[in-house]
């Protein structure tokens, strides 16, 4: 390998290995141990050594897996692809593994959906990008990961111009007295995998990376432990069907800081299931980032009845998103969320409510009096903290939308600021404050 390459590995290797620590910056309102970021011992891997070809047309699923397989045997490193147009299958990372994609490498994953379907018996597609119970792993460079989600994902009608729909839907069988093109996906089996879904993982990094159109939600921690996503761009199309960005998923010690979002669903989303003695989801720290289209900029839920505990979002925009602070349950798939902070937002152009509690998520109930049996998984909104918060144009300031069993309650709105052509409702609330909170009807 030539001495720059080396050395310019060597200034990587260090750079990942150093804790850029938001907490250090931020005084935190609650305790917050340090996120622990991984290390890698030197040892560097080029793809193009495996034979991988990067023309856009050699299928490179073997050589990637490969390399990966044969560093993670040797003690682990940084595995490189290079400049070029990568195509490959499902990657399945190793503990102890940076995959660094180098500025220019485009890796495109393979079309043909057979190849995400391993094993006699496979019921369920492998996500694009993968891994399971591991340790020690990053995802570095200024490389960009593209999922084909177009050639998965149904399409909506009501997301398209005429002139669109008409040369999309031009071949196969519309559903839904036509408005639903499935695009060759059984809508009700819905096979379609996360691009990157890391399972039960400690000491992971995203550092970097773009991650495009993606099949489903984009990129998805389940249960990890030490999560640091910064740096990175998160894209999908706005009419791409359950498009999330970032779904953080009962994951403990999380920080999320200077990440772009233009995407069809949620934007960075909060979601917690499976009962436990503590909060599934706990200690996440998130600042800097940008949301363009997204159904919310900051959300939680819908799934919150694993709990969730000590989140801080600070200075971020939010753009043309549905909803800015979007809060959202519903009494299937509730649980206790408290100690929420959210301070610096600045938002324009929201399409309906700058902040939104939800507890009536997709169901048609909303405004009814009937009282139900609190149970394990009734919502629980409660110690909020909302303040400096900031909107240019929204269809509505603030709604707040409780259950008469279980009112939202302890939210405190300080120093907010929204024009808006509806004002502020709420239903079912228990000691809500406002303290300098300026509502300007258009």
């Amino acid at each position: 390998m030539k001495k720059l390459e080396k050395l310019r590995m060597t200034v990587l290797l260090f750079a990942v290995s150093i804790s850029i620590s938001v907490m250090a910056q931020e005084k935190l309102p609650f305790d917050m141990p340090d996120v622990q970021l991984p290390a890698f011992s030197q040892r560097i891997v080029n793809i193009k050594d495996f034979g991988a070809v990067g023309d856009g047309v050699t299928l490179n699923t073997g050589a990637i897996r490969d390399a990966i397989d044969k560093c993670a045997a040797d003690g682990g490193g940084t595995v490189v692809m290079p400049r070029g147009l990568w195509l490959t299958g499902p990657i399945t990372m190793k503990s102890n593994i940076n995959l660094h994609a180098d500025k220019g490498a485009l890796i495109i994953f393979s079309k043909n959906h057979s190849d995400y379907f391993i094993g006699d018996n496979a019921r369920n597609a492998v996500s694009p990008i993968n891994g399971n119970e591991l340790t020690n792993i990053a995802f570095t460079g200024e490389g960009i990961y593209d999922g084909v989600g177009d050639t998965w994902r149904p399409a909506k009608r009501d997301k398209y111009t005429d002139s669109q729909w008409k040369e999309m839907t031009a071949t196969g069988t519309l559903d839904n007295n036509g408005i639903l093109w499935p695009n060759g996906v059984d809508p009700q089996k819905d096979l379609r995998p996360y691009m990157v879904l890391l399972n039960k993982c400690k000491k992971v990094l995203f550092d970097g990376p773009t991650f495009q159109n993606s099949p489903k939600f984009v990129i998805v921690p389940r249960t990890c432990e030490d999560l640091t996503i910064r740096n990175c761009k998160v894209l999908n199309e706005w009419s791409a069907q359950n498009g999330d960005g970032i779904d953080i998923c009962s994951c403990k010690n999380v920080n999320i800081t200077n990440c772009i979002l233009n995407v069809g669903d949620d934007g960075i989303c909060m979601k917690s299931s499976g009962k436990s003695i503590q909060p599934a989801l706990q200690n996440v720290v998130i600042t800097d980032c940008t949301v363009y289209h997204a159904h919310g900029g900051f959300v939680i839920g819908s799934n919150t009845d694993g709990g969730m505990h000590n989140i801080y979002v600070s200075n971020c925009n939010f753009m043309y998103t549905d909803v800015g602070l979007r809060f959202k349950s519903a009494r299937d798939r509730g649980g206790l969320v408290d100690n929420i902070f959210v301070n610096g937002i600045y938002m324009k152009d929201i399409q309906n409510e700058a902040i939104l509690f939800d507890t009536y998520y997709e169901n048609k109930e909303i405004g009814k009096p009937e009282i139900k049996t609190v149970t394990d998984k009734t919502p629980h909104f409660c110690k909020f903290k909302i303040e400096n918060v900031f909107c240019n144009g929204a269809k509505q300031a603030i709604r707040l939308a409780g259950l008469p069993e279980m009112p939202i309650e302890d939210v405190t709105f300080s120093n907010i600021t929204i024009t808006a052509k509806k004002g502020y409702t709420e239903t079912y609330t228990n000691n809500i404050k406002q303290n300098n909170v300026k509502i300007i009807i258009e």
